[in-house]
């Protein structure tokens, strides 16, 4: 779904609470009663005012109804989510307005916002799920037997608080991340970087000297017991810089050093992954096969290798990250449910074309009452994050056409 802000604006603080009270029965109810939002709101204006707040929540596609239900009751949907962590953010003054989408892909939107000040930032909306609830109408196995994670909302805000905790530790190390400014359920808001993806780069002057710093990387994350686990092109930015320096015949020139950058963590595994080896080596490979068909470049040594790099684990001093995520909060039991939400995500990448009764479904899979606006079929089919066609103008056009978030008080 797309992220539209514009019914932010009209929403009184009354509003706020009832949606914020569907969010919290949402922890222990799939369908939250309407009697218990009423007791969660605790509005002075009772039963009326909750039921007028609900209709307008409602109205603006943040709660639905479910069909068949058995009882009255209300879902929060992945509009509400969005609206609910927006909210957060202007009330920490982390975010001041809303721009346009930049990019969108099988598990995240991107988009680009801005801080009172008019800073550049990025709003990465995690949204896990949306390949397999649009792709699989039938395909409920891991939903079945895991009821107490069956919320693809949760399992976004698992996804949010990996990334934004490995980001956290990575920008600690040195290492080339974006940095990280603040994380809402399931959100992160980050730095804007004036870069492109490489999948985007048709040439580079120096493959060889970009191929090993990427190798580099892959290496130095190993050595603080890291595996990226989705090192490819897509998720690599380059950012150009260029430093004067002086030619020989003493007149200045411009010398040009691309500079990779890292982004997309939360499949991010340990070293000590039971699978470790196989990401390892699909990182490396995915590196290899790109370099060789974008650049026609092959390198001239074998490797790296796993068995090579486990053993270089800790040295040196390097601090072990990969128990980062679980001293920050982030516990064994959550990283055990993402996983298997992100296998599962893989698996139904390749039934999207098989599936073809799912037009009536929601984002979050489920069939409402009220009906939202799909997405264009293109976007919803898009299996890797893609930019805008000109990066520079749909930044130029998301800083003209910035929206204000208003914020009301809860």
């Amino acid at each position: 779904m797309k992220l539209d802000t514009k019914s932010m604006r009209h929403l009184a603080s009354e509003d706020w609470r009832v949606l914020t009270a569907v969010e919290t029965g949402s922890k222990n109810h799939e369908l939250v009663p309407t009697p218990l939002i009423e007791k969660l709101s605790r509005l002075r204006g009772g039963a009326s005012g909750v039921h007028r707040s609900i209709s307008n929540l409602a109205k603006a596609g943040l709660i639905a109804r479910m069909k068949e239900a058995r009882y009255d009751g209300y879902r929060l949907t992945y509009g509400g989510y969005d609206y609910l962590a927006l909210h957060t953010y202007a009330t920490r003054k982390d975010v001041y307005s809303v721009g346009s989408r930049i990019g969108v892909g099988k598990e995240s939107d991107i988009m680009m916002v801005a801080d009172e000040r008019g800073t550049q930032r990025v709003l990465k909306i995690h949204r896990l799920g949306r390949i397999s609830f649009r792709t699989v109408k039938s395909k409920r196995d891991y939903l079945k037997k895991n009821q107490s994670v069956g919320s693809w909302m949760y399992l976004s805000r698992l996804a949010a608080m990996k990334e934004f905790a490995f980001m956290k530790a990575l920008k600690e190390e040195g290492f080339p991340v974006p940095d990280p400014l603040a994380q809402s359920r399931h959100t992160i808001v980050m730095a804007f970087i004036d870069a492109f993806p490489l999948r985007q780069i048709s040439d580079v002057p120096d493959p060889a000297g970009l191929y090993a710093d990427l190798i580099s990387l892959i290496l130095r994350l190993a050595k603080h017991g890291l595996i990226h686990g989705d090192f490819n092109e897509f998720n690599i930015l380059i950012k150009e810089e260029k430093i004067a320096s002086e030619a020989d015949d003493g007149e200045g020139k411009d010398m040009v050093i691309l500079t990779p950058v890292v982004i997309d963590f939360p499949q991010m595994v340990s070293m000590e992954h039971q699978n470790a080896e196989m990401y390892f080596d699909r990182d490396v490979n995915c590196i290899k096969r790109f370099f060789e068909r974008r650049f026609h470049f092959q390198a001239t040594q074998p490797g790296p290798f796993f068995k090579e790099a486990k053993k270089m684990v800790g040295k040196d001093g390097a601090r072990r990250l990969d128990a980062t995520a679980e001293a920050s909060g982030f516990t064994k039991k959550m990283a055990k449910d993402l996983e298997a939400a992100i296998q599962q995500q893989e698996v139904s990448k390749g039934d999207g074309d098989r599936s073809g009764d799912n037009e009536d479904r929601s984002d979050d899979g489920y069939d409402y009452e009220s009906d939202e606006d799909d997405e264009d079929a293109q976007d919803e089919s898009d299996q890797r994050t893609t930019v805008e066609n000109d990066f520079a103008e749909a930044v130029e056009s998301t800083q003209e056409g910035m929206e204000r978030l208003v914020v009301s008080g809860t």
